[in-house]
């Protein structure tokens, strides 16, 4: 399995991350593309489920649930999103009111919770860093979900124009644990306009991996281990999906590079 993922316009489902892959333990993603009035079903088997609206109004249905007219924003910079979680072992309808495109996020899981709906003003924002780091942080299921799901955690991050996110570049592989936690993530990416592109970096210190990505609107990384600093180009706003799971529990405590943790000190 590679790790980056090039976008692909596919109607109906497009797996992007398989599921049991030789990459990932816990994780799998996919987008579903439906137009107005199209309809999908599907279920989700050992992975618990979010279905983040990106862009579209829906009717999501869930075992004796249903959610009318979810959905709020035309793309992802227009609004905060709409999320429907869909538990382990069930089966989902999501029938398109507008023309629609759902991130599918999956994250393995033995526990069967209920099904909820995460609305945007339910979203919480996070201004992070500063300087030219500056980003917005969305969380949707985070410590708001504490006993709700098994092990995801899911959010939104919009990187400004020319400007850095995941930075001082920061991992979560679990190699200084329990300091660090080990959490597997993936990332997927719009860009406003979307013409634009970015640049997301991924490293390790022993220089097993040391690469760089040209990231445009719709493509996707999957991040088993190391450093993943993000930076927009200049002019262009970046957005990314990022979602994550792991053993060791839901906590979130970000390892950062000790040769650049120095810049938290800059005014």
């Amino acid at each position: 399995m590679e790790r980056f993922s090039k976008a692909k316009k596919i109607e109906g489902y497009q797996e992007i991350f398989q599921e049991d892959s030789p990459l990932l333990k816990y994780l799998a993603f996919g987008k579903i593309s439906l137009k107005a009035g199209q309809e999908y079903t599907s279920g989700t088997n050992e992975f618990e489920t979010a279905l983040v609206l990106l862009k579209g109004t829906a009717t999501i249905s869930c075992e004796d649930q249903t959610w009318e007219q979810l959905g709020e924003r035309e793309n992802v910079f227009s609004g905060k999103a709409t999320t429907a979680y869909i538990p382990c072992l069930s089966e989902y309808v999501i029938k398109a009111e507008t023309d629609l495109d759902v991130a599918v996020c999956k994250v393995k899981a033995e526990e069967k919770f209920e099904p909820f709906v995460v609305r945007p003003d339910e979203v919480i924002i996070h201004q992070r860093g500063k300087s030219n780091w500056k980003r917005e942080v969305h969380d949707i299921i985070a410590v708001n979900a504490d006993g709700r799901v098994q092990r995801m955690i899911l959010g939104e991050t919009f990187n400004h124009a020319g400007e850095w996110s995941s930075y001082p570049p920061h991992k979560h592989d679990g190699e200084h644990y329990p300091e660090e936690p080990n959490l597997e993530e993936i990332y997927h990416y719009q860009a406003n306009p979307e013409q634009g592109f970015g640049v997301q970096l991924h490293y390790t210190k022993d220089g097993s991996i040391d690469d760089a990505y040209i990231i445009r609107n719709g493509d996707s990384f999957a991040i088993d281990k190391g450093y993943h600093p993000v930076n927009a180009a200049g002019g262009y706003q970046v957005y990314y999906l990022w979602f994550m799971a792991g053993e060791e529990g839901r906590t979130l405590k970000p390892y950062d590079d000790p040769d650049h943790k120095w810049v938290h000190s800059l005014n």
